[in-house]
């Protein structure tokens, strides 16, 4: 370590983005997965990829740089895999777990030797998938029980370091905290159990981690506990205490920093500041209020890192508000124990704002990406040191007044109508057992019936024509041509395999997202703002800056296209109020709750023109429902009141005989339940394929009373389920909610997927219904 980094505050990152600046590793990944590239090839990209993340941090001026933040998948199941924690049925035999297994984990084995990028054959269903705290990212579950081992499994972080020193950064290795991954596992094949009680058993395997990276010359290591934002037991902060003292006194060679982040400390805070550890990172982006409090309990001579830039959103810092902060830090505590950086991981955020010509420079101004971010942290690391940079904080300064005088986010009108909101516009005409009666008789579906959540696979084609489209390489005229064969091939298809509730296949949509806020005011897009939501998955999110409204219908032209190519009633797809603002980077500016609202009426707009375009069932999908619970259960109430009441407005402006559906997917819903049966759609579909159907019991021992789709198909995975697996599962769902209420269909959206898993699975799936029929269950006639 150099003298300056021991005297000055330090900048430091938690993480970097790891797709690459055009995501390389995505594009990698998907072609050693079909078989087009070797894994050398793939391991080339991740070795480009961690290259230019490292070098770029380097030329911002960072001084503790991440390794071991970059992953092929994520950061969870890199350490399933680096402690040996792997599932038997991928029938691992020791030693280093390879790629083959590390991906049969997160995508699953196909039952005939499907290509599933693992080369291996016989049938293994992939671990569960679920988010990662707060946020859109997911991760994969690791599965744990009494009989559970550890070892050390994997050279990844060693192999890093050393890629890293090789290019002259010694980095700082990150890992998920031992006490956050037991937290995050699920028990399997033994009920319930305590994990932590697996923690003597873990916390060996990570001293062993840090004496080889002592070895190797590392001097900081990072361990992420964001637990420590979550509702903790009494047990809990104790084994949080038992794990830093045994990993403190494991490696004397090493400087420990524990990160937590996405929250408050709260009630936490005397365990957090209590750790013997050399640094303690905590979130001042999302717990402004705690510094004084972290300040009185932070004990000598332990470092402060204080989170100060925003990792999860693109909003430019504003100086005028945290230079004085850290300063303040600086003097209270000594330029010498305090670190800056960024709130979390900025893999949440794209980038960089090189590659955005298209945004204009207004906009532009007011945004920063990941590699502005560095600049932020270093200009922030400077001001601490009583470096001046005065214009940096001049332009810094235009920038956000330029923010808070733009006409471009304001507009009354939009205010207006949403002040103008009443209790009467959140509730359907009719109770649901009315509703139920009025959608029977004009639907006419059979006992089980079968539909999709939305979209079909994005071919490359589809991905073609839009791109040149949009480059003006032909005519909309010419694009809606192509689209229309798109969606009545898709029609068709359903039509020959017996789909009861088709949909038009969503071939003009670029994102679930992304497609409805290029519709609505208030919305801006970059062109390469990527991010990684799992795996390969990424996403663009809008940048919500705005009041938002919505200029025209945004989805009827489709859905009543796809309608008069079939006597079956279509289903009209609307992406909800709470996953949109969710899933974009949203404003900053007001209260979340009145922009999901604005969201809401704009919905409500485009429902009641889908049913007079005579569309008979509308979806309102909203994965992020649960997502965007705050991570302390005091905020729930709060937040669930104005989340339910903003689904409730979108839909609420249609009639009876009207189906609305909504969607969630990979979420626990037993917590929840009660708001989930307030949002009173009339089917509710849910992701349950890879837990066996067990997020049903909530469903079941609250008597949800509407109908619900459980999930057949995992999506996420690239196995075509057999026929008799489908009916294993549906049958356990009949064991516990009433076959009149049961609809079949997959996970999620298709879009992901091949036509040639898509086909087979979807076919399989209406069977399995037919053989549910056959059993002799019926649903009551119409009327």
């Amino acid at each position: 370590m150099n003298e300056r980094i021991q005297t000055y505050p330090v900048s430091h990152t938690l993480g970097y983005p790891r797709v690459g600046e055009h995501r390389e590793l995505k594009k990698a990944a998907e072609a050693y997965w079909h078989g087009k590239a070797a894994q050398v090839d793939l391991e080339a990209a991740g070795r480009h990829v961690r290259a230019a993340g490292w070098l770029a941090q380097k030329a911002a001026g960072i001084d503790l740089i991440p390794s071991n933040d970059f992953s092929h998948y994520d950061q969870v199941l890199d350490l399933t895999c680096l402690v040996g924690n792997v599932p038997r049925r991928f029938g691992w035999d020791g030693g280093n777990v390879d790629l083959s297994t590390y991906f049969a984990i997160a995508r699953g084995v196909g039952a005939a030797g499907a290509d599933c990028g693992c080369g291996r054959r016989g049938a293994a269903v992939a671990s569960e998938m679920t988010k990662w705290f707060d946020t859109n990212y997911h991760y994969i579950v690791p599965e744990l029980g009494p009989d559970t081992r550890f070892s050390l499994s994997s050279g990844k972080p060693f192999d890093e370091f050393t890629e890293a020193l090789a290019l002259g950064i010694r980095t700082k290795p990150v890992f998920v905290g031992p006490v956050t991954y037991l937290r995050l596992g699920k028990a399997h094949g033994a009920g319930e159990f305590d994990m932590l009680s697996l923690l003597p058993r873990l916390l060996p395997v990570y001293a062993e981690v840090l004496r080889r990276l002592a070895d190797l010359g590392a001097d900081w290591v990072q361990f992420d506990e964001p637990v420590f934002s979550l509702d903790l037991a009494p047990a809990e902060r104790a084994a949080l205490g038992e794990a830093y003292r045994f990993l403190a006194g494991a490696e004397p060679r090493l400087r420990l920093l524990v990160a937590n982040y996405f929250g408050a400390l709260g009630d936490n805070l005397e365990a957090f500041t209590s750790l013997p550890v050399a640094a303690l990172h905590a979130d001042l982006v999302r717990a402004p209020g705690e510094l004084d409090a972290l300040l009185g309990a932070l004990r000598a001579p332990t470092k402060l890192s204080l989170g100060v830039v925003d990792g999860r959103n693109v909003w430019r810092a504003d100086y005028a508000r945290t230079k004085p902060l850290v300063e303040r830090v600086a003097a209270a505590v000594g330029p010498g124990r305090l670190l800056i950086a960024p709130s979390c991981s900025l893999l949440h955020v794209p980038l960089t704002l090189r590659n955005e010509p298209a945004l204009d420079a207004g906009l532009r101004s007011w945004l920063a990406f990941a590699e502005e971010k560095l600049g932020e942290v270093s200009f922030l690391r400077d001001s601490a040191a009583g470096i001046s940079r005065p214009l940096d904080e001049a332009a810094n300064r235009a920038a956000a007044d330029s923010r808070r005088s733009s006409p471009r986010i304001h507009r009354q009108s939009v205010k207006l109508r949403a002040a103008a909101v009443t209790d009467a516009d959140a509730r359907r005409a009719s109770p649901f057992e009315a509703r139920q009666a009025a959608q029977r008789r004009r639907l006419s579906l059979p006992p089980f019936p079968t539909t999709t959540i939305g979209s079909f696979p994005q071919t490359d084609a589809v991905r073609a024509a839009r791109a040149r489209w949009k480059k003006g390489a032909i005519s909309t005229a010419e694009y809606e041509a192509f689209l229309e064969v798109e969606i009545g091939a898709c029609v068709d298809f359903q039509e020959e395999i017996g789909i009861d509730m088709p949909v038009h296949g969503e071939f003009e949509r670029n994102d679930m997202v992304e497609y409805f806020g290029e519709r609505l005011r208030g919305f801006a897009f970059s062109s390469n703002g990527w991010v990684q939501s799992y795996g390969s998955r990424c996403v663009k999110p809008p940048i919500l800056f705005g009041d938002v409204d919505r200029p025209g219908p945004m989805t009827v032209r489709w859905s009543a296209f796809a309608q008069s190519l079939t006597p079956r009633p279509m289903k009209g797809m609307l992406t909800g109020p709470v996953t949109i603002l969710e899933w974009s980077f949203v404003r900053d500016d007001q209260d979340r709750s009145l922009t999901a609202l604005q969201i809401a009426l704009a919905l409500r707009d485009e429902a009641v023109d889908l049913e007079k375009a005579g569309i008979a069932a509308v979806q309102i999908d909203e994965p992020a429902l649960r997502e965007g619970l705050p991570l302390r259960r005091a905020g729930w109430p709060a937040y669930l009141e104005w989340a339910v009441r903003a689904f409730r407005v979108s839909a609420a402006g249609v009639r009876d005989e009207t189906q609305v559906h909504t969607h969630m997917c990979y979420a626990e819903f037993n917590d929840i339940i009660v708001s989930i049966a307030a949002l009173d759609a009339d089917v509710i579909t849910i992701e349950t394929s890879r837990s066996a159907m067990e997020l049903l019991d909530a469903f079941a021992t609250f008597r949800y009373p509407n109908e619900i789709g459980p999930g057949v198909y995992d999506i996420h995975s690239p196995r075509v389920p057999g026929v008799e697996e489908m009916v294993t599962l549906m049958r356990k769902a009949l064991a516990v909610i009433p076959a009149v209420n049961l609809w079949v269909n997959p996970d999620c959206g298709l879009k992901t997927r091949g036509w040639d898993e898509v086909r087979p699975a979807l076919a399989n799936m209406v069977a399995a219904a037919r053989i549910l029929r056959a059993e002799g269950r019926h649903r009551p006639a119409p009327g």
